[in-house]
């Protein structure tokens, strides 16, 4: 099942995807008007079966895609998670896995512009998976872990890298407004029951610049729940981005930097292709 957050007539929604267009779960789920209070609720099963007999509400051509969670509790990225990236960045592999923040100001949905600033040209991509968590959980074990994942997006993770290198603390330079995207829907968990089977491949105007599997993650996506959950509960909604392969544009030569006009596409096999145009930022 598809999932996906977008706006039509005005109105933001959320809805699935059903032949090629959407039906409207946000005003049909009674208590629902978000994903993510969807997934609070628990009510996926509900989807399915209203969806079963219903007929589309709109075109997938007449929405606006919005984040597939607009609105996450917390957005936790991965850094260093493929030995490939690691080794063109000149850094060692950690013992634990390298963690930082993204707010959710810093996304937008699939097909819609993302943002070089006005203070910097290094204007990087990061293709990776992400996993939406489905249900509420502290010191999760790796063993179950996946039970408690709802289901899988693409992520363009996009960096500001002079920022990122201002301090030892990749923050500033992770979450510049509307520099990176999600989407563009949610796939469950029951069409992707093995996450660590999948092919990812980021391409800037057509062109090949990533292009890996998940089972080359240095910390897979069990491991990475559980060291999370130790950390901090994770709940309906959370958003954790599991890092970026080799291929980076900074470590290029010369450096590849996305542009105004450009175009940055990350596909995932099972789930689908984000794609956004890129624009500067608005004087």
């Amino acid at each position: 099942m598809k999932l996906l957050s977008f706006i039509a007539d005005g109105r933001a929604s959320f809805g699935t995807i059903k032949d090629d267009g959407v039906v409207d779960l946000g005003t049909r789920m009674t208590g629902c008007t978000t994903l993510r209070q969807l997934l609070e609720a628990g009510r996926l099963a509900e989807v399915a079966k209203l969806a079963a007999s219903t007929a589309p509400d709109h075109p997938l051509d007449k929405i606006v895609f919005a984040p597939v969670i607009p609105d996450p509790g917390k957005i936790i990225c991965v850094g260093l998670n493929y030995r490939d990236h690691v080794a063109e960045t000149g850094r060692t592999v950690t013992e634990k896995p390298a963690l930082f923040a993204r707010f959710a100001c810093s996304q937008v949905g699939h097909l819609q512009p993302i943002v070089k600033p006005e203070v910097s040209d290094h204007f990087d991509y990061e293709g990776e998976l992400a996993l939406v968590i489905g249900k509420q959980g502290r010191h999760i074990p790796a063993s179950r872990a996946l039970d408690y994942v709802a289901g899988y997006s693409c992520y363009n993770e996009g960096s500001i890298r002079d920022w990122q290198r201002h301090t030892s603390q990749f923050l500033s330079g992770k979450t510049f407004a509307e520099s990176g995207s999600f989407g563009p829907w949610l796939v469950t968990t029951d069409e992707i029951p093995d996450p660590s089977k999948l092919a990812l491949q980021t391409r800037l105007n057509g062109a090949v610049v990533q292009d890996t599997t998940t089972d080359l993650l240095i910390t897979a996506i069990p491991e990475l729940i559980a060291y999370i959950s130790t950390i901090c509960p994770l709940v309906p909604g959370d958003v954790v981005v599991t890092g970026t392969p080799g291929g980076v544009g900074a470590k290029r030569t010369p450096p590849l930097w996305m542009r105004p006009g450009d175009t940055i596409e990350v596909e995932i096999s099972g789930i689908g292709t984000l794609r956004n145009p890129v624009i500067a930022e608005p004087a």
